[in-house]
């Protein structure tokens, strides 16, 4: 099982919408995927279906109340089973506060898990705070969605040191797998400057002679262009693919499902792979 931390703390970069639609990508090529949503505005659960229900228990109840996460977990729209989230969960980070590591709550909840998923991606909310540290403590890799301005580059600092101190002092095997390029505008002197900068950014990392959670980040090759269908299927509850299946937006994130999961492959011993 991959479980995987989809994060950046500045928002309005598509991180949100790109969890979503790789999630039900991915689901779309037989995968079994569940979202936990983290985020205490729960845009993922309504993205995917998931209206605010004063009843329903979510993610909060897991990390106040030790719920099983079974218990909480709901099916989506997309073929993807959904950890809802509400407003309560923005009282938890107060509630947690003398909580003894409180910073595992969650991995500690999957591991108790038998899980049945391929995949687990985890919706982080814009901020470094116990949400976040708990999506990176319970997480494999992390994957960074990034708009291609130069304002959502400058904060790539920040973020990677956070994961290198929660990869140095809690989960040490934790790293950055991808980068993913959201909002992309082909063909804009500005999208390939920050482009380079970025290559120039990871390859100062991987030639410093020191080795750093992103020294094998990937790029991915696929660019999540602007598409206004895929702004309009969240209003809807729906990923991409069942708003308009034929949009652009569904072929980038369908594009983007298949490197994800070629990664595997590329991960395998030759004798394993062949």
């Amino acid at each position: 099982m991959r479980v995987i931390a989809l994060m950046n703390q500045k928002g309005g970069v598509g991180k949100t919408t790109t969890t979503v639609n790789l999630a039900a990508a991915l689901a779309r090529e037989s995968r079994r995927v569940c979202v936990i949503d983290l985020d205490p505005q729960a845009h993922s659960s309504a993205h995917l279906g998931i209206q605010e229900d004063p009843e329903r228990e979510t993610l909060y109840d897991s990390l106040v109340h030790s719920k099983p996460l079974t218990e909480v977990t709901v099916q989506g729209s997309g073929g993807v089973w959904v950890v809802p989230s509400d407003i309560n969960l923005a009282a938890a980070e107060v509630e947690l506060a003398g909580v003894v590591g409180r910073e595992m709550l969650l991995r500690d909840l999957l591991e108790a898990e038998s899980s049945p998923f391929d995949y687990v991606l985890m919706d982080c909310p814009p901020s470094l705070g116990v949400l976040t540290i708990n999506a990176l403590t319970a997480a494999n890799e992390v994957f960074v969605p990034l708009q291609p301005h130069y304002l959502a580059l400058h904060g790539m600092s920040k973020l990677f040191s956070t994961v290198e101190l929660v990869s140095r002092r809690l989960n040490p095997p934790l790293v950055i797998s991808g980068i993913i390029l959201c909002m992309y505008e082909t063909g804009t002197r500005l999208s390939a400057e920050i482009l380079n900068d970025l290559e120039d950014y990871l390859d100062k990392g991987r030639t410093g002679g020191k080795k750093t959670p992103w020294s094998s980040a990937d790029i991915f090759r696929t660019r999540i262009r602007r598409n206004i269908k895929v702004a309009e299927a969240a209003s809807f509850g729906q990923p991409i693919f069942e708003y308009e299946p034929g949009c652009h937006g569904s072929r980038d994130y369908a594009s983007l499902a298949r490197e994800v999961m070629a990664q595997e492959a590329a991960r395998l011993p030759r004798s394993q792979a062949a």
